[in-house]
């Protein structure tokens, strides 16, 4: 499907110069245009035609002008990004329609070049928000009933570890128990590329089915964003922004999002916020990560994110985890502690990547005795058999 695109201006020579300098695009079906003199025919427009994805609107017009059209805009509800066209020197106006919730501004005299840029930029924020907004949609209708949603969350992580193909070194497991019905832990991984796979671990602050809601969102997100490509940090930084939007509970995920190159064995990795995973090594001399400079997502939209790497020798593990493990209490409510699981990554060093997760899940829940616990208890681990 081409982007839709509105041109809102009342000189009959722009939409001449929109079509010439667009048409290729035009004609290869990436971009169609529809064009109205004023705001009040835009508006006419947007709510008889099928969605629009960008709105390019003049300021100075008849009838309706660019300021008074991008509020009403806004009052209408629809997905749609606004990019503002004034003259040379009219940064009054500019900086007003910015305040109003422009999405961004070009000068007459166009640059093309830079107005191309503005558009594909526009078109790809208006992408996520549309699959984000569908994803609410989709998860607003299973909120009454509790059961049906604990069965689509778990249905939603995927329980099939061969993802790997035949003959590569590494193998993958992960196990997610939610304490209650539904959780906000997370786990997912897919294949970026024939030679990366991308995975990830996250934990969603609250409980319940918020927390259920918001870690569907950001799970279905994330991979959105990672199968574009980029690095783990420009995922994150991207997932933090469309996180931060429209969040009135003020609801944040911690996350760590890494990149296995098959060949190489070395991890890319972004840790946003989330507990350090733990390498299990060869020698039988487990370390942790460094603990994460970067912060959780979902509480400031404007955050930059900075990513690490690590080397998966063969015979060694990465092993990712919620707090649930570490902080599960037994009946003196006496925790599980990273000690412990650091003397469990001791004696797990020729496990293969089920019975790291396996082994690990029976210890927390013979250390609990029973005790109910107040978080989910999630793991996943990579094993280099190389």
């Amino acid at each position: 499907m081409p982007a839709k695109i509105l041109v809102v201006d009342d000189e009959p020579q722009f939409e001449r110069l929109i079509r010439q300098r667009f048409r290729k695009k035009i004609k290869n079906y990436e971009y169609h245009f529809a064009f109205c003199r004023n705001g009040a025919e835009a508006l006419e427009m947007l709510q008889q035609n099928d969605p629009f994805d960008i709105v390019m609107t003049d300021i100075n017009m008849p009838v309706m002008d660019g300021l008074t059209f991008l509020t009403k805009l806004k009052e209408t509800g629809l997905l749609v990004k606004p990019v503002m066209v004034s003259a040379y020197g009219d940064f009054k106006n500019i900086r007003m329609a910015m305040n109003q919730g422009a999405y961004d501004f070009v000068i007459k005299p166009i640059d093309f070049e830079d107005l191309e840029i503005t558009l594909n930029k526009a078109i790809r924020e208006v992408e996520l928000l549309k699959l984000a907004a569908r994803t609410r949609e989709e998860l607003n209708l299973i909120q009454q009933e509790l059961n049906v949603a604990s069965e689509i969350q778990q249905s939603i992580l995927p329980k099939d570890f061969s993802v790997f193909p035949e003959g590569c070194n590494f193998e993958i497991c992960a196990k997610m128990l939610p304490a209650q019905n539904v959780g906000g832990d997370f786990y997912d991984f897919f294949n970026i590329d024939a030679h990366h796979l991308g995975f990830v671990i996250g934990d969603v602050s609250g409980k319940g089915m918020p927390a259920a809601l918001f870690m569907a969102i950001s799970r279905t997100l994330l991979k959105a964003i990672a199968l574009k490509g980029g690095s783990t940090e420009q995922c994150l930084k991207q997932l933090n922004y469309l996180l931060s939007q429209d969040n009135p509970k003020a609801m944040f995920v911690t996350l760590f999002y890494g990149i296995l190159n098959q060949t190489s064995g070395i991890v890319e990795y972004c840790n946003g916020g989330h507990n350090p995973p733990g390498i299990i090594s060869p020698d039988g001399k487990p370390k942790f990560l460094d603990h994460s400079r970067n912060s959780a997502l979902g509480i400031e939209e404007d955050l930059d994110y900075q990513s690490s790497t690590v080397h998966l020798e063969p015979g060694s593990a990465i092993l990712l985890y919620t707090d649930g493990i570490p902080e599960a209490v037994n009946t003196r409510q006496d925790e599980f502690s990273n000690d412990r699981l650091k003397e469990y990554l001791q004696r797990c060093t020729n496990f293969s990547s089920q019975l790291i997760i396996e082994h690990l899940i029976k210890e927390v829940k013979e250390f609990a005795a029973g005790e109910p616990q107040s978080d989910d208890i999630t793991a996943l681990a990579i094993k280099n058999n190389g």
